[in-house]
């Protein structure tokens, strides 16, 4: 008689243990661990602590260097500060002069014995450190300036907040309409654009004399210099935003009878409103940069004429603290403009 198999060999072939599978899953008790995410991954958003780090540290490396520079003597202080002139005529306390030539008057006192000059280093007068800024900035924001020819921080500002408004509303006015158009009508963007690519080469400044004898020497050609400065580049902008509106948008639109003016208004504009929104936000701040040279044509006026007054009087602190108001302004306007589009364009992928 033939030996019954075994229980062990009895076993079914299909419910024997397979072999491990390559790539599959570990067992719970040795569970992989997700991998972390780089630094400078490509293409990979950054988690919010990640980018709310990132974006501070790209505020504090240029304050630290600035920081460094004048506070640690051994990195670049060239100069010495004078503290008490001895007997050496040509000095005063508080001039800064050249180490070699504050060394030498050292040695020729040294040599006369009499009595020898003393001071500390010290960085130009046109460098101030971070702590006279931030002095400076509450100063000339809070208090009336001392001299009496001198203009407040607060009123040069509004000024030039007046100016930047009116000259980039008239922009916006004439370039918005004419980009989409140039855009969304080939006959009229080879009409124009040729001309405007011309012009926009031309630097605006260049037509400040021009613009004194049309309009006067007040606010008239501070307003036209920023017009000229940000009108064509926003036309050629504008119309290449235009131009990437999903063809098969148009198609269907002209499928269902939609033509010219009708379909530029109910369909183009609709489709490019958000990314033309960030466009206007990003040629705001061009209308910014052409702000100094514009109010320097004609009467000297706003934020422009306080930063050359406190550069005559050498007071670099208050420059510095003009400038930092400047920048302030334009990237809480920034903000504030982003916010709003983002409540405008909440189904818009990108941010607004």
């Amino acid at each position: 008689m033939r030996a019954l198999p075994s229980s062990a060999d009895a076993v079914p072939a299909a419910l024997a243990p397979l072999p491990p599978v390559a790539g599959a899953a570990a067992p719970v008790g040795r569970a992989r661990r997700s991998p972390k995410r780089s630094w400078v991954g490509v293409a990979r958003p950054l988690p919010p602590r990640r980018r709310l780090a990132l974006t501070l540290l790209s505020f504090l490396l240029p304050l630290g260097l600035w920081a460094a520079v004048s506070y640690l003597p051994f990195l670049w202080h060239p100069l010495v500060e004078v503290t008490n002139p001895g007997e050496v005529a040509w000095m005063e306390p508080g001039m800064r002069v050249p180490k070699a030539a504050f060394a030498e008057e050292v040695a020729a006192s040294a040599n006369a014995g009499t009595e020898a000059p003393a001071g500390r280093p010290a960085n130009p007068v046109y460098l101030p450190a971070p702590h006279e800024v931030a002095v400076a900035l509450w100063t000339t924001l809070t208090a009336p300036p001392p001299q009496r020819d001198a203009i407040w921080l607060p009123s040069s500002l509004w000024h030039s907040i007046q100016i930047i408004f009116w000259g980039f509303t008239i922009s916006s006015i004439f370039g918005v309409p004419l980009g989409v158009l140039c855009g969304a009508q080939p006959t009229i963007a080879r009409l124009t654009e040729p001309v405007i690519e011309f012009v926009r080469y031309l630097p605006a400044p260049a037509f400040g004399a021009l613009m004194v004898a049309i309009l006067g020497i007040y606010d008239g050609p501070k307003i036209a210099i920023i017009v000229i400065g940000t009108f064509f580049q926003q036309v050629l902008v504008i119309a290449n935003t235009t131009r990437r509106v999903d063809p098969l948008l148009i198609e269907a639109a002209l499928t269902m009878g939609s033509r010219n003016l009708r379909l530029i208004r109910r369909v183009v504009v609709p489709a490019v409103l958000p990314q033309l929104y960030r466009d206007q936000r990003i040629l705001l701040g061009w209308a910014w940069t052409y702000l100094i040279v514009a109010e320097l044509i004609g009467t000297s006026s706003g934020i422009t004429f306080f930063i050359t007054q406190q550069a005559r009087y050498q007071h670099f602190d208050n420059v510095y603290a003009a400038i930092l108001v400047i920048g302030f302004i334009g990237v809480a306007t920034d903000i504030a403009l982003a916010l709003l589009g983002r409540r405008l364009f909440p189904y818009a992928r990108a941010e607004a």
